[in-house]
């Protein structure tokens, strides 16, 4: 499913982040696999938390990745949250 721009993601089910006391930070914990996260898709998903829209983590990962073109943000974020969807990591 291809999220818009008022989609609200989150993470699906039986997933979550590895805290950062864990040794572990940057590593996404799905039932029987773990995603590895690098800087910009660990700032994505700690922004699923089901209350911003896309529109909302667009903008705050605009004012954390200043240098980036506004239009590619929201073009690599829809295609990423579409990828972690399929994947069943990310919920709409």
């Amino acid at each position: 499913m291809r999220p818009d721009v008022s989609t609200v993601p989150r993470l699906a089910p039986g997933v979550r982040l590895a805290d950062r006391q864990s040794g572990q930070p940057g590593q996404l914990l799905m039932p029987e696999r773990v995603l590895r996260l690098n800087e910009s898709s660990l700032a994505i998903v700690e922004l699923c938390d089901g209350k911003r829209t896309v529109e909302q983590i667009v903008e705050e990962l605009r004012v954390r990745f200043s240098k980036a073109e506004p239009r590619q943000i929201m073009n690599d974020l829809i295609n990423y949250l579409e990828t972690l969807n399929e994947a069943r990591a990310i919920d709409f």
